[in-house]
């Protein structure tokens, strides 16, 4: 089997885990699955015996003026536990404002279907594409 470098997005919530993956040239970034939030880390442990992880971005939520969100408590929280799990992975911040929106956005232009877009789970996944996919624009062009 091949092992391919990847660099993997969150969209962390405390119900549910977006996640996604990059490409292996850290080009397009591909909502991957959603997770119970309890078992993240069970399944990136799983996710990385067949994948090198090189980075982790998380989606941290602020509010509109720049400030911590409520929800960045519990992305403050899952830290320390990531962290111990993956202590040799870099871990990155990234501002999620306006990934649901854009997630929405993303389905309804795709052409999905009403019925499905009300599915959580796909928002999920990919508000953490739109994440990796914005990290990965900002650092291609050195920002």
């Amino acid at each position: 089997m091949c092992v391919m470098d990847r660099l993997i997005g969150i969209d962390f919530g405390r119900k549910r885990t977006g996640l996604a993956a990059s490409d292996p040239l850290g080009i397009f970034a591909s909502a991957l699955e959603t997770v119970p939030s309890a078992k993240i880390i069970e399944y990136l442990k799983k996710y990385a015996e067949n994948e090198t992880i090189t980075g982790i971005v998380i989606g941290y939520p602020l509010n509109l003026n720049g400030a911590k969100a409520e929800a960045a408590k519990d992305v403050d929280a899952f830290l320390p536990r990531l962290k111990k799990a993956f202590p040799d992975v870099p871990i990155y911040l990234e501002d999620e404002r306006f990934t649901s929106v854009l997630a929405h956005r993303a389905m309804i232009d795709g052409g999905m279907k009403y019925k499905d877009r009300r599915d959580k789970t796909s928002v999920d996944k990919i508000s953490a594409a739109i994440i990796l996919q914005g990290f990965m624009d900002r650092k291609s062009k050195g920002l």
